[in-house]
């Protein structure tokens, strides 16, 4: 199967019904993409299909045919950390970090629908689930990373 991931297109030999999960973390080793459910509960494997966040440990990867895979190994561009991972530091959001490239996935689809999300857009749009609860700092880090965007296209 040919699929586009992350910008590139890459040849994989896997099972239509393979979990995109599993094809990027085994077939690719892409690994930035986290197992945590299995269920699409948690969020931990979320990754963008044609720029939509989605659940990759649900979603087979014939799902992924004629559409663009992008994972958190593409957020930065040329060495240059994305506005939210720049935010995440700041804000301290990390506590063990599993969850965390989930979160700036999802994270990263909100603000490309909406670059100034209320409080209330944030909750609504930010389903993962962080064990160590950094939701305050989460939505902190989303806010301070949509004001760096709005003061960078001033």
């Amino acid at each position: 199967m040919q699929l586009s991931i992350n910008g590139k297109t890459m040849q994989v030999d896997v099972e239509p019904d393979m979990p995109i999960l599993w094809m990027l973390r085994d077939a690719l080793n892409l690994t930035g993409t986290k197992f945590g459910c299995g269920i699409a509960a948690c969020g931990a494997c979320t990754v963008h299909l044609d720029g939509q966040a989605v659940r990759s440990c649900v979603l087979p990867v014939s799902a992924a045919e004629g559409k663009s895979i992008t994972t958190i190994e593409a957020l930065a561009k040329d060495g240059v950390l994305h506005p939210l991972q720049t935010a995440w530091i700041a804000e301290q959001v990390p506590q063990c970090g599993y969850c965390q490239s989930g979160m700036l996935m999802a994270a990263s689809a909100l603000l490309k629908t909406n670059p100034k999300p209320s409080d209330a857009d944030i909750d609504a749009a930010m389903t993962n689930i962080c064990r160590c609860g950094s939701y305050q700092r989460v939505r902190a880090a989303i806010h301070r990373a949509a004001q760096a965007v709005a003061g960078s296209a001033a």
